[in-house]
């Protein structure tokens, strides 16, 4: 079994590295009676299973916390046990050991993990869509994909995600990467800030929370174009699934109706945080992801979302199908089979 594992965890870290990625209420019935009350109570114990979570530092788990503050409060259907972690080093080991249960990830890293462990996963949906934007300073010259011909754009992510994502849009625009557009790749979002700051650099492409962080800090910084959006229009009506939660296929085979309740209390979660924005952003500071005052500023570019069922499949499969025509192993080797997708 160790062999095995360890087999499957070297698989797994050369598919990383070519995907380029481095977080019950109890009822009773009225007028029962004390043994009625006690035995209700007793089984409704024996439902609660602690799930064992675990998401990125960042806006995959943003979307969890007023699910995560309930379950401190003994308030959810579901004991839920929270690990968090700036990448996704320390967390894929983990769900691989079976040490979680389910985790939030970056979608094609959810289809490389499901390739490299003999299909044990599950994709149980789509928690972020994307939120990468391309901000101009100090000019209003980039108002479409098109105006970004002769620019140079400095961004992160080279081998992952953002890269397949840009060079998707560039091509549907008719534009070539490294020849009509140049890119200059870094390694830290903050690196880029500084080159906006110095002058450096004019344009440049970054997720949020960083897009915030940079427009706080770089006078004149704007959102030029929202590549969401961008990924609608041409996108042929599939959504750009950027991230979604996944899931041990034995852990959700033993426990459907557990399985099923967290994904109730996840979209409710999901929903309040996007509509109470404020309370939202002191319960993310309160994880330590990001302080209150960013979060609350970049929670409504963030695009969280709960999808699931078919409307996550059909999406999800269409974005894979996209990254696995620029490289297959971004995906794991080979485009996800339908078991991959929780449809219950």
């Amino acid at each position: 079994m160790q062999n095995q594992m360890s087999r499957r965890q070297f698989l797994f870290g050369s598919a990383v590295a070519a995907a380029g990625v481095s977080a019950v209420g109890l009822f009773g019935c009225s007028g029962a009676t004390a043994a009625e009350d006690s035995k209700e109570t007793e089984l409704a114990d024996e439902d609660r299973v602690p799930i064992r979570l675990g998401g990125l530092k960042g806006p995959t788990s943003m979307g969890l916390v007023k699910m995560l503050d309930d379950a401190e409060n003994g308030k959810t259907k579901n004991d839920y046990q929270f690990t968090m972690a700036p990448t996704a080093d320390e967390l894929v080991p983990a769900i691989l050991q079976g040490e979680l249960d389910i985790l939030a990830i970056p979608s094609n890293l959810g289809a490389v993990i499901y390739s490299n462990s003999e299909k044990g996963m599950r994709m149980l949906n789509a928690c972020m869509l994307g939120a990468i934007y391309v901000l101009e300073k100090d000019t209003e010259e980039i108002n479409s994909v098109e105006d970004l011909a002769g620019k140079t754009i400095y961004t992160v992510g080279k081998g992952s995600t953002p890269e397949y994502l840009l060079n998707f849009l560039l091509d549907k625009h008719g534009l070539v990467m490294d020849q009509d557009v140049t890119v200059e790749w870094r390694d830290d979002p903050t690196e880029i800030v500084g080159l906006l700051a110095a002058g450096t650099a004019s344009v440049c492409m970054l997720p949020q929370p960083f897009v915030t962080v940079a427009q706080g800090q770089v006078e004149n910084l704007r959102i030029a174009l929202d590549t969401n959006a961008e990924w609608d229009a041409v996108g042929e009506g599939s959504k750009l699934v950027t991230a979604g939660f996944i899931a041990r296929k034995d852990f959700v085979e033993e426990h459907p109706q557990q399985t099923a309740e967290f994904l109730e209390e996840a979209a409710a979660s999901t929903d309040w945080v996007n509509a109470n924005v404020s309370d939202a952003a002191v319960l993310i500071e309160k994880l330590d992801i990001v302080p209150a005052a960013i979060a609350e500023a970049s929670l409504p570019k963030c695009n969280i979302v709960c999808i699931t069922g078919k409307e996550m499949k059909e999406s999800a499969q269409k974005f894979f199908q996209v990254l696995y025509d620029q490289n297959p192993e971004s995906v794991g080797g080979e485009m996800p089979g339908d078991d991959f997708y929780y449809e219950a």
